[in-house]
């Protein structure tokens, strides 16, 4: 190893290559970082090709397929705003899977937080916009959403911490609950008389909807996402709070013998998890639908745990992933109209998707050329 060495009166002076653990560091932080680029993106490469077999045997040509899916996602500028608009509550319900595995804990509940808060928000909205204005309405709405949200997925983090319950199978069954409860009260007591076919809630008024950014046909619920990514990417990676959850997510028992109150940790984070998805909730009720229907449960909660995976549990790589299956979601109509397909066929490549992610898991740290070599 070269040194720099001067040698008087018998001190040496001789000074190792101070750059090189810095050099290692880096080259390993790369690796990593790469690692974590590449192999989703094979997985995604293979799924593509997957669904082209599936598609294939159907009699349909892939390269229609995939073209048509590129044109309903981002070949207009009215395709961009529709998969723009179909991300925005993936990426909030994507956190409420996300945010729980830092702290090393698997929450598949964002449906049931999604469904629980959008309630809430239609619940306290409707009495609340008569007498307030349009500002305080949304903020109420917001923060009530937010906290229903929370509270929800904070009974699985208990459940797991104070009793020991899986809190995988606690979370979704608590998603039944939710979607029952929801079910019951849009079709009974907050039910709309003059909603027939599809039950509902009474409509918020429109001056209490939220609007849409400057410009474009995209409600500010995609904003309201992006923040909430970029906030908790800060929280988790850059405070000693982030620090200790992610401890407490490596190894519980050493975070208890480093005194940190793993309890109170759980129920922050699996808090702060539901709140990302009942704001999501909120914004579909308020900025989408204008009320509380069935419809709502229609499955963003679960999309949200795949684009979970596939941002390998990194809230800022949340937002890009729920773009594309967002831009997925977007071509299905198309597909629809011009191949005949059926609009739930994109659920099929998702289904791939989440398969191949899961199978990829097994490939990390087995590459050595993401590995730093030793000088």
């Amino acid at each position: 190893m070269a040194t720099d060495a001067t040698v008087g009166g018998g001190v040496s002076t001789a000074k190792p290559a101070a750059a090189t653990p810095k050099k290692m560091f880096d080259r390993e932080g790369l690796g990593r970082a790469a690692e974590a680029v590449v192999i989703p993106l094979g997985a995604l490469l293979v799924s593509l090709v997957l669904f082209g077999i599936f598609v294939a045997f159907a009699g349909i040509n892939p390269i229609d397929v995939y073209n048509y899916m590129i044109v309903g996602s981002v070949g207009s500028w009215f395709s961009i705003q529709n998969t723009l608009t179909r991300a925005s509550p993936l990426i909030l319900t994507a956190l409420c899977t996300a945010l729980p595995a830092q702290a090393g804990l698997m929450i598949i509940g964002g449906e049931g937080a999604f469904v629980v808060g959008g309630l809430s928000a239609i619940a306290i909205g409707l009495p609340l916009a008569a007498h307030a204005p349009v500002m305080i309405v949304q903020i109420v709405m917001a923060v009530t959403g937010m906290a229903a949200g929370a509270a929800w997925i904070a009974i699985a983090g208990a459940l797991r911490h104070w009793r020991g319950v899986n809190e995988t199978i606690s979370s979704l069954l608590l998603t039944y609950i939710s979607i029952a409860i929801f079910n019951h009260v849009v079709e009974g007591v907050m039910r709309d008389p003059a909603s027939l076919n599809k039950p509902s809630t009474h409509p918020l008024p429109a001056a209490d909807l939220i609007g849409n950014i400057p410009g474009m046909d995209v409600h500010w619920g995609l904003v309201y996402g992006i923040v909430f990514c970029i906030a908790a990417y800060i929280l988790f990676f850059h405070t000693t709070f982030g620090f200790a959850a992610r401890m407490v997510g490596g190894n519980p028992r050493a975070a208890r013998l480093a005194g940190l109150p793993v309890g109170r940790i759980v129920l922050i984070v699996t808090a702060l998890a539901g709140a990302a998805a009942g704001l999501a909730g909120m914004v579909e009720v308020a900025a989408v639908q204008g009320a509380a229907s069935a419809t709502m449960a229609a499955g963003y909660g679960f999309t949200g745990i795949l684009v979970a995976f596939l941002a390998r549990q990194n809230p800022l790589a949340v937002i890009p992933v729920a773009f594309l299956f967002g831009g997925i979601g977007a071509s299905g109509g198309l597909l629809q109209r011009r191949l005949d397909m059926p609009d739930a066929s994109v659920l099929v490549l998702q289904g791939i998707i989440f398969v191949m992610i899961l199978a990829s898991e097994t490939l990390f740290g087995r590459f050595r050329i993401f590995r730093p070599k030793e000088n």
